[in-house]
């Protein structure tokens, strides 16, 4: 049913590992990768409008304007809806490998179905959007498999917090994916059901068991990614550190609220110049 405005949100999407295990021919990279969501969001308001327009408020702004190919409008286009106000209030950083635009899109489709009551576009057309845009639209931990587009649920996990950092340099992901020194790596193994006995188990069983690709070729293309992640791992509490996605913004895990909160507090202090916040994964 149509209705005259509506809100959604657009959390964080999180790659807790991320596995390259080969190469396309028309040169897209084959993931897995298992993704879950943080409550630290982006918000796509979208009202009744005569025309298309964007606004785009919010502490991360800056830099991000409204052009045609903003992934908000491109997400309207593929909904087929040509009158309607929408507004991305931002405060997740551009650009930094936690599907900030990806989820952006994803909460406009989402917002735009309730506002018109259009039918979602269909999962060709949204994977046309981007190769995260399917597990944002999910918006639930699953493996994520294929370029994007294979996604299985993940059982419930056990209640872990998180550090995101993000030191404000660019790691483009074309340049991340070209330095790549294999593109044929081992598989992602299964969750076997004990690993989610608890957040120990769990990031016990990710430490050991899966990988970023992407972090040797990130780090040589902005090495102040490896200090952040030594930041993170050092802070009391952590119970693994990660880049997620092709960076750079790295993500610390905890099994509690006070950990991750004193962390993100010290690391505030320590670095004033990156971005950190601190929330829990969405189970």
């Amino acid at each position: 049913m149509a209705t005259d405005a509506v809100g959604e949100a657009a959390p964080a999407k999180l790659n807790l590992c991320l596995h390259v295990t080969g190469r396309r021919a028309d040169g897209y990279h084959l993931l897995e990768s298992l993704v879950v969501f943080a409550d630290l969001a982006d918000r796509v308001s979208a009202a009744s409008g005569q025309g298309l327009s964007l606004q785009v408020t919010g502490p991360e702004a800056a830099g991000l304007g409204a052009e045609p190919d903003n992934l908000v409008l491109r997400a309207a286009r593929a909904m087929g809806v040509t009158d309607a106000a929408l507004v991305l209030d931002k405060h997740l950083p551009v650009a930094a490998g936690i599907g900030g635009g990806s989820a952006d899109a994803a909460a406009t489709l989402r917002a735009l179905s309730r506002l018109t009551g259009r039918p979602m576009p269909s999962d060709a057309e949204v994977l046309q959007l981007g190769a995260d845009v399917p597990v944002c639209l999910a918006g639930r931990p699953a493996r994520m498999t294929g370029i994007g587009e294979m996604l299985a649920p993940l059982p419930s996990l056990p209640p872990l917090w998180a550090v995101l950092a993000n030191p404000r340099v660019a790691v483009p992901t074309p340049q991340v994916f070209a330095g790549l020194s294999r593109r044929e790596n081992p598989p992602l193994p299964d969750l076997p059901p004990a690993a989610l006995a608890s957040a120990q188990t769990f990031t016990d069983w990710l430490g050991s068991h899966s990988r970023n690709d992407l972090v040797a070729p990130a780090h040589t293309i902005a090495p102040v990614l490896a200090k952040m992640q030594a930041s993170l791992a050092a802070t009391p509490g952590c119970l693994l550190a990660r880049m997620s996605g092709s960076g750079g913004t790295h993500v610390a895990l905890y099994a509690s609220p006070e950990e991750a909160m004193a962390a993100r507090q010290s690391l505030a202090a320590a670095h004033p110049g990156w971005w950190i916040a601190s929330g829990q994964i969405l189970a």
